[in-house]
Parts: C-alpha cells; structure tokens; sequence
C-alpha cells in the first residue's frame, strides 16, 4: 500500500486532534515506585468512574506453540485469589450497581470496571488482588477451556469470514506473531494446561507491567493516593522481557488465497496489505492512512471506490476500505469489494484496481477531503458524551 501511502503521506495531522484537545489539562500521568503507571482522566458530569488496568501482554507475547494463552488467561483472571471465590470479583462488582469485563488483543489485555465513583477504593483492592494472588485448580482449566473452545467455534469455526480473515492474517505475517491468532490456534489451544497459564501469569501480570487508567469524576491526588494504598506495595517482576519481536520479509511474491464454502452467500474480494503502525511520537502516516481510507471506501455513496463502483457502473453491491491503527508493530490497510448480481471476482477485481489507478491519476478531491475532516471533527466531539 505505500504507493497510495505516498499521495496522501503529506495530509495535515488532524486524527486524533480534537479529542486530544477537548481533554487538554484534565489528564494526569503518574508513576508509582513500582513502576505502574497511573493515568487519570477526569469527567464530572456524572459519579461515575471506570476503573482499567492494562498489561503489556497479548498474544504477539505467547511463547512458540502455546497460542491463545493470554486470551486464556484472561478467563482465568475471573477464578479465585486469596480471598475472593470464583466467579465472587463479578459478583461484588454487580452488587455495588457496576459493571466489569476484559478483552485481549495482539499486544495487551485489559481488565475495566464500570461503578459508582465512592466504589473505586474497592475496585482498586479486588483488582491488585488478583494481580498477584491468583489461585487456579485443575477443574478451573478444564472448564474455561471448553469455554474458549466453544467461543473459537462460535465466531471464528462457524463463520467463513472470520476464517477468511485468519487465514490472511497468517499469510500476510510470514515471521511476525500477528499472524497467529488472538484466540489461537484450536490444535495448541485444547493442550493449554495449568502450568501454561501461571507461567505467562508470573512472567507478565505485575505493575511494572501495568497501566492503571482511572476515567471518571474524581481528583487525581486522591487517585493516586488509592493507587499507593492498593498497588503500590505489589513487588515488581524486575525482569520483565524486551519486547523485540521479528520483523517481516521483504514479500517477493503475491500471495492469494482461495476459500471456498457453501455458507457463504454472496462472494467477495478482500485485500490486506501490511502497513506502518500508528507511533505515539510521529502520527502522519497513520493519519494519511486513516484519512485514506475513508476516501476510498469510508462512505457507499461518496467513497472514491463506492461512487465508481456501486452507484455508476452498478458492479458492486459493496465496497470498503480501513486502516487498523491499534496495533504495538506494523498493521493491516485493507479493502474490499462485494460484486453485484453477474459480476464475477475477477471482474470486480479488475474493476477495482481500475479505480484505483484513476484514483493516482486524479488524486485527492479537496472538497471531500474538508468534509471528512468536518467529520472526524464531529465523530471525536460526540465521542465525548459516550
């Protein structure tokens, strides 16, 4: 993609402006002697608080041959510590009016909890609970085992897209880890045991490790001051492992997958190219390619390729286009083309890169360019009231 990265590489840095801009002066940033980081962000429109803690370990930080670990063990994270029963951190949670869950992606896993600001305090003390004390029996493994056995059916097994994807992904990062999946693979996954989970456990859960995310209608100094209560005498591992990950090969041939299966109901052609990660200190490549794809595939009905494709010539019934800009090391810039009723693959392939080629030729609409940038603009505003 870095020949279209080129036309737009020069775009005005607006992504992410406005929202860093509204919160200006209400964000502080602490570290504790630990080494856990404190971020709080502070909104008092309600008494509401969302406590996060963030680990720097995903699934690009699984040893060889045990994916889905971190996934896991993120189920494992809700089972017993030292003084709270399994299954008991949800159920304190949902007694005091909140809510909780956790989510793990290629490079972290987070843990949140929605609640009433006057509960932080208790958050504060279950969750640097269970970053240390976690107590795990065999019949925990089994059991949510089976459980991330069944989810891997359910939305990757079963679903002809979601294999698709995966199935890309693993070609597109021939060396990387990104190409294994967050879930895993289902052969390694149903061998994960006990042993796997507290390993990855004492190697990556401390505070370090952590970051600690506190948004909400609260006063930083009292934040921090809960922070010290609860996590401040939680020891740190002291050797925790670079994060130095193999880099891809320069790709010498096109690689092109096929998958056919009688549940899919409409055909498509789906792209991925490899492209640069969104970095903290320098953002305009991931803002050029933000704004690049909205421009190609953002909107049906003024997109570069929706225009073309499903409102003048009608070959498409659908189009897209979107960079993931989430990700530690470089992520995907894909696109994708649904042809309509007696269009073939290939032809709305072709027709595609005929665009495309005509998009190089032309270059930006500036008109356009304003408008999704009004957008952003909005989308980033409203966001704020979330």
């Amino acid at each position: 993609m870095r020949f279209l990265l080129g036309l737009v590489a020069s775009l005005p840095m607006t992504l992410a402006l406005t929202l860093t801009a509204a919160i200006a002066g209400q964000v502080s940033d602490y570290r504790l002697e630990n080494g856990m980081q404190v971020v709080v962000v502070e909104d008092h429109r309600a008494p509401v608080v969302v406590h996060m803690v963030w680990y720097r370990a995903g699934s690009a930080d699984e040893p060889k041959g045990r994916s889905g670990i971190a996934h896991f063990l993120e189920h494992l994270l809700f089972k017993a510590t030292d003084t709270l029963a399994a299954g008991e951190f949800s159920e304190v949670v949902a007694e005091n009016g909140g809510s909780d869950n956790a989510f793990t992606s290629n490079d972290y896993t987070a843990y949140f909890q929605r609640i009433a600001a006057d509960r932080l305090g208790l958050m504060m003390k279950m969750e640097s609970d269970r970053m240390r004390n976690l107590k795990l029996s065999d019949d925990d493994i089994v059991t949510e085992r089976d459980v991330i056995l069944e989810e891997r059916s359910q939305r990757t097994d079963n679903d002809p897209g979601a294999l698709l994807r995966e199935q890309m992904t693993a070609a597109l990062y021939l060396n990387h880890p990104y190409g294994t999946p967050v879930i895993g693979w289902r052969h390694e996954a149903e061998t994960l045991d006990r042993a796997d989970a507290l390993a990855f456990y004492r190697r990556f859960y401390a505070p370090d490790n952590a970051v600690l995310v506190v948004a909400g209608d609260v006063d930083p100094e009292e934040v921090l001051a809960l922070a010290q209560k609860y996590y401040g005498p939680l020891a740190p591992t002291g050797d925790l492992p670079v994060r130095v990950r193999p880099s891809e090969p320069v790709q010498l041939a096109e690689r092109r997958l096929v998958l056919s299966d009688a549940r899919v109901s409409r055909p498509y052609v789906r792209r991925m190219y490899l492209a640069p990660e969104r970095n903290s200190g320098d953002q305009e490549e991931a803002a050029a390619l933000f704004y690049l794809a909205r421009i190609l595939g953002g909107n049906g009905a003024t997109s570069v390729l929706g225009r073309a494709l499903q409102f003048d010539s009608q070959m498409a019934v659908y189009t897209g286009a979107g960079y993931s800009a989430t990700s530690y090391d470089p992520d995907t810039f894909s696109l994708i083309i649904v042809p309509a009723q007696g269009v073939s693959l290939q032809q709305a392939e072709d027709a595609m890169d005929d665009v495309l080629a005509q998009f190089m030729q032309d270059g930006i609409d500036a008109d356009q360019f304003e408008r999704i940038k009004m957008q952003i603009r909005a989308s980033e505003i409203y966001a704020l009231d979330d």
